[in-house]
């Protein structure tokens, strides 16, 4: 088992497709190197859905999901902004805050964000609660041939410029991209791990992805009561 584990970890070439349900992310140390990259296909997004789950005790800023195209680094990112108690959403490098959220350390917390270029409206799920629907941008749509996406480090160039005091540690799971804006409904079924239709960017039950540095795959860890 630590052999299988150790091949994963320092595993530097894309594989074909995984399925990942019942399986976790372990980012275990504090590293400007480490992540988990995903390259995307020529994409034309005029809308957008990305939810995931994490657990990390972190008390500092931190990224979640990052998504950058060679002409805009944050195409998509979520970010958590420890002073001011904020997760942020960026799109298209345009920056909306959302406050409220009970971001405790050390438990499981899904999250669901939503984007439209038509409306320009962003809007945050946060353990099945949704937030206030913000303008955020609107007019272009997240284009590229080469779109990157990366988990554990948050890009300043792409696919690269990574900031120590930015990575994540802790655990990452069920992380799914559509290209359009998830119904309630949905996202419900999504944070109570019930059935949902799988993303058709990035779907959880069939990544293709590669692991660079330190990044372990387990079994998902359970909280039992």
């Amino acid at each position: 088992m630590k052999f299988l584990l150790l091949v994963v970890m320092l595993k530097a070439c894309y594989a074909s497709p995984q399925d990942l349900s019942g399986k976790m992310f372990t980012f275990p140390q504090e590293t400007n190197r480490a992540h988990v990259r995903m390259n995307i296909s020529s994409q034309d997004l005029a809308a957008a859905t990305v939810c995931h789950r994490s657990f990390t005790d972190l008390k500092r800023d931190h990224v979640l999901f990052s998504l950058a195209t060679p002409s805009k680094t944050n195409a998509f990112l979520l970010f958590w902004d420890e002073t001011n108690k904020e997760m942020e959403p960026h799109i298209l490098d345009r920056k909306s805050e959302y406050r409220g959220q009970d971001y405790k350390p050390n438990m499981w917390h899904s999250v669901c964000t939503t984007w439209d270029s038509t409306t320009g409206l962003v809007q945050l799920w946060f353990d099945g609660q949704p937030s206030i629907r913000k303008f955020i941008t609107s007019g272009t749509n997240i284009r590229s041939s080469t779109i990157i996406t990366i988990l554990g480090q948050e890009q300043d160039a792409h696919g690269a410029g990574f900031d120590l005091k930015q990575s994540f540690i802790g655990m990452m799971s069920d992380v799914y991209m559509w290209d359009y804006i998830l119904s309630p409904c949905e996202i419900h079924n999504y944070m109570d791990d019930l059935q949902f239709t799988p993303g058709n960017v990035l779907n959880w039950r069939a990544l293709e992805f590669q692991i660079v540095d330190r990044v372990l795959i387990e079994d998902k860890l359970h909280i039992c009561n």
